[in-house]
């Protein structure tokens, strides 16, 4: 069904790519170039509403002026934006995407031996319609030494990703348990995705 729409993903993440290949879709990529600030608000809140601006904004740049990106959406087509964006919450501290290298250490000595909660919000616009959600899944991590979380800092993984690591890559020897959906701690829940599409959709099967 989704034959009938230009599917954009409005994220430049490889893994969030990665899960639309799995589904065997292959969306048109325009990041989002957002703000996405922490602030006092409830995590979930904070991560819907960053999704939410990432979608409104892509919609923006397609149809409020010609462009190079417009020039590529089929004329027959509707436009289905899709953004997601992704947090981790350790008891008041919500914790984005790391700065630096400090940053980066700092977060994983909070989050070591200790539980924390992944939030991603997920946001589908099309036409005038925009609905937006979003997953938790609780994670443990095991204890870190100071020389592990050095080793991990130089491969570079942690610097695009919320709470300074990524499950699907180097930093899953890390992490101890996974309560919940395992896609949304790689930045995009699933399951979450398929209710709302088939929710805007009329309930269509895709």
């Amino acid at each position: 069904m989704l034959n009938d729409y230009q599917l954009i993903l409005a994220s430049g993440s490889p893994r969030r790519k990665e899960l639309f290949s799995l589904l065997g879709l292959k969306p048109l990529i325009i990041p989002a170039d957002v703000p996405e600030p922490i602030t006092a608000e409830q995590p979930h809140i904070q991560a819907m509403k960053h999704a939410q601006n990432k979608a409104e904004h892509v919609m923006k740049q397609i149809i409020g002026a010609p462009s190079s990106v417009s020039s590529e959406i089929p004329k027959n087509k509707e436009i289905l934006v899709v953004a997601a964006d992704t947090l981790v919450a350790i008891d008041s501290l919500v914790l984005g995407k790391p700065k630096d290298d400090e940053e980066a250490k700092a977060f994983l000595r909070i989050l070591a031996a200790k539980d924390h909660e992944v939030y991603t919000g997920i946001c589908i616009s099309l036409n005038d319609t925009v609905l937006c959600d979003y997953e938790c899944t609780r994670v443990s991590f095991a204890s870190l030494s100071e020389s592990e979380i050095a080793t991990y800092i130089s491969t570079g993984e942690p610097f695009d990703k919320a709470g300074a690591y990524g499950i699907q890559g180097y930093g899953a020897q890390f992490i101890s348990k996974v309560e919940g959906c395992y896609f949304n701690v790689m930045g995009f829940p699933i399951r979450k995705f398929y209710d709302l599409l088939k929710l805007l959709l009329n309930g269509e099967r895709l």
